[in-house]
């Protein structure tokens, strides 16, 4: 049997072979096909041919909803153990667009390693934690496990819906109720603070339909830019009125309702607008039932109807109810507060975030799920890079806890 020591020295050998197989990884960009790409299948492609030494690799492809003619796939490896359950750390292969090439400094899927760093879409989110898993189980695949089983699980669609990556998984019952569920994808600089709890998550989109006119007669017309304006502030002073309580458990102690997405109204500066729309991303602590924000929105778009005379449209484009938050008295938890602890020095406290995580779907189903890993801030950001040393950090951690659930 391999000692912890042991273990922690081959990870401090393979730094290079992990910036090899993140630069590798990234040049695979993984977008969803709403999002003008063609999924995670390209990369699945690349990320099996690591997973080697594993009892079982299982790919499960899923058509997509939008183009069925792509599948999304899900991978998932396992070591087998001695003991029922499988300890699971749950990582997402997809990400999100690059955005405007002229704010990265470096091109966004080619990957470049400077200054101890790897920059790329897909470094931090969630790259950093394919990588981690991967490695932190290698030392234990020639080991005969006495503990319970290792799970590595890269999973499609997390950045859009999610049904067709672990929502599927899920409901098609690929894990049990003895299974220990990690989800690094979310951190705090130096690792101290797990996540254990979700605000609920509510996508909005308003369409206003007004009537379009020249600009120099627009008593002759309906201003949908106007309307959604006005509509927008009295929505966002009507939910943080309504729905203005805090929770000091969660870092970010509100519900927030941002306003996100807009798509341009007219092309020429002489034109009233006849149609806008806007979207609103809303995380809700769990105090709060997301149907009455629906209905509260809604409401507040009929008396714009009613006094604008423009028609208004309230669509849900997604929504995710939070789960009952994890235990901090589970095997699982303290586990990894103690192979935290063992690593950084630094004993990690339990916090609720916005949200956003494959977590929250374990949390429905009624597993206790833990997020966690070093660093966080570049997610979703033009330059966004990984930090190898938050990187290495990761890797010992899960590879402790694996040493002490897994293999002994």
């Amino acid at each position: 049997m391999k000692s912890l020591e042991t273990v922690l020295h081959e990870i401090d050998a393979c730094t290079d072979e992990m910036i090899e197989t993140m630069i590798g990884m990234i040049r695979y960009p993984a977008l969803s096909p709403i999002n003008g790409g063609i999924g995670e299948g390209e990369k699945a492609d690349y990320l099996m041919s690591k997973l080697v030494g594993f009892d079982s690799v299982e790919r499960v492809d899923v058509p997509d909803d939008s183009d069925p003619t792509i599948m999304r796939p899900n991978i998932l490896a396992r070591k087998n153990g001695r003991r029922k359950g499988t300890v699971w750390i749950v990582a997402h292969m997809d990400v999100v667009p690059a955005g405007d090439p002229d704010l990265w400094d470096t091109p966004p899927y080619e990957g470049v390693y400077k200054d101890g760093c790897i920059f790329g879409r897909g470094t931090e989110d969630n790259g950093q934690s394919v990588i981690s898993s991967m490695f932190a189980s290698r030392p234990f695949l020639d080991q005969d496990l006495q503990g319970m089983s290792i799970g590595i699980a890269y999973v499609a669609d997390e950045e859009t819906t999610s049904k067709m990556g672990i929502e599927y998984l899920l409901d098609y019952g690929y894990f049990d109720v003895d299974d220990i569920i990690m989800v690094p994808d979310w951190g705090s600089p130096g690792g101290v603070q797990i996540e254990v709890a979700e605000k609920g998550m509510l996508w909005i989109r308003f369409m206003i339909e007004g009537k379009t006119t020249h600009g120099s007669t627009p008593d002759r017309g309906i201003n949908a830019y106007r309307v959604s304006t006005i509509l927008l502030m009295d929505l966002m002073e009507s939910f943080s009125k309504h729905f203005g309580d805090s929770d000091d458990r969660f870092v970010g102690k509100t519900s927030t309702f941002e306003p996100t997405k807009r798509p341009a109204t007219v092309e020429n500066v002489n034109t009233i607008p006849g149609y806008d729309e806007f979207c609103m991303d809303i995380r809700l602590l769990p105090m709060y039932d997301i149907d009455d924000v629906v209905g509260c929105a809604k409401e507040i778009a009929a008396m714009y109807e009613k006094s604008t005379g423009a028609k208004i449209t309230v669509e849900v484009v997604e929504r995710h109810v939070a789960g009952k938050p994890s235990s901090m008295d589970s095997i699982g938890f303290k586990a990894l507060v103690d192979a935290v602890e063992s690593v950084t020095g630094s004993k990690p406290v339990g916090v609720g975030i916005g949200g956003g995580t494959c977590a929250n779907f374990f949390r429905q189903k009624g597993f206790d799920a833990y997020v966690w890993q070093c660093g966080g801030g570049t997610l979703h950001a033009p330059n966004e890079h990984v930090v190898m040393s938050n990187m290495i950090t990761d890797t010992k951690v899960y590879a402790t806890l694996m040493h002490r659930l897994c293999l002994q």
